[in-house]
């Protein structure tokens, strides 16, 4: 296990340094995924000196097939309350991942260091990506080149659940990743309920607007392809945008470089939502970084 650290900071009256408790990363998956899909990226944060946690979303190990999208920002933000008050919260989320973050988000402001969006879906209230991408090809935009993973799905008879043949996870997720560590990963997809999959956001510029937005984008995603990540961070102006040279999972493909790439960001959001003139973080209870 890593070791909790952190910066100190002065306080008010400028008396001796307070130590920075470790912050607390919880990394959502996207559709179809679960936790396991943090594994190779997960450790880099921890010997950063953050406590990780990545999390099962309801349904993500293919026990459900009719969890809904409240179900699953219910679960999440359960998961920001367990946090030690004073202790800042980072929230990793991959794909559509990101959609139940922000709403999480939207519901717990003031616990929420940084929100990180990893090729994700960072939709504007009351907008559904669907909508994006109609708006998209409207404007004269190729349906086949925005369409991602969509066309591949195999759909249950009544249309409640999806699912994502191994190739074309394959071909479309994980494209960049060694041959061997590509069919592992496509072959631990699950059955998603499109009642979560689909959900749209509700924000507001009083909770949402205030949260700290990062946005990772992938260069070689092939199915939230480079065009339709601008749109959305055209759409949702105010992330502050890194790019990194791969496709759909860079946290399984390139887990190094996008260390490499978030953990300054990280430990810089935790050090400023903490402030060195705030005792909010002060008398946090040390973590262990696990």
């Amino acid at each position: 296990m890593g070791e909790g650290g952190g910066r100190g900071g002065s306080g008010d009256g400028g008396g001796p340094a307070q130590a920075v408790p470790p912050p607390h990363a919880i990394l959502v998956h996207g559709a179809w995924q679960g936790a396991w899909a943090w594994d190779a990226f997960a450790p880099l944060l921890r010997d950063r000196g953050i406590t990780v946690e990545p999390i099962d979303l309801p349904g993500a190990r293919g026990e459900r097939d009719d969890v809904g999208f409240d179900e699953q920002v219910d679960a999440l933000v359960a998961r920001i309350d367990a946090v030690p008050a004073g202790v800042p919260v980072l929230l990793l989320a991959h794909s559509g991942g990101a959609v139940v973050a922000a709403q999480a988000a939207e519901r717990r402001a003031p616990r929420i260091a940084l929100l990180a969006m990893l090729a994700g879906i960072m939709l504007p209230s009351g907008t559904s990506l669907a909508e994006v991408i109609v708006a998209m090809v409207a404007e004269g935009h190729a349906p086949e080149a925005l369409a991602g993973i969509r066309p591949h799905l195999l759909w249950s008879d009544d249309g409640r659940v999806s699912r994502v043949p191994a190739q074309a996870a394959v071909d479309v997720f994980l494209h960049d990743c060694p041959p061997g560590l590509a069919r592992v990963a496509a072959a631990r997809l699950v059955p998603q309920s499109e009642a979560a999959r689909a959900g749209v956001p509700v924000l507001t510029a009083a909770a949402w607007g205030r949260v700290p937005r990062l946005y990772v984008e992938a260069l070689r995603d092939r199915s939230i392809v480079p065009a339709v990540q601008r749109r959305l961070q055209a759409l949702s102006p105010g992330a502050t945008v890194l790019s990194i040279d791969a496709g759909h999972a860079p946290q399984v493909s390139r887990p190094r470089e996008l260390d490499a790439l978030l953990g300054p960001a990280l430990a810089e959001a935790a050090s400023r939502w903490c402030g060195h003139a705030s005792r909010r973080c002060a008398d946090a209870p040390p973590g262990d970084g696990t």
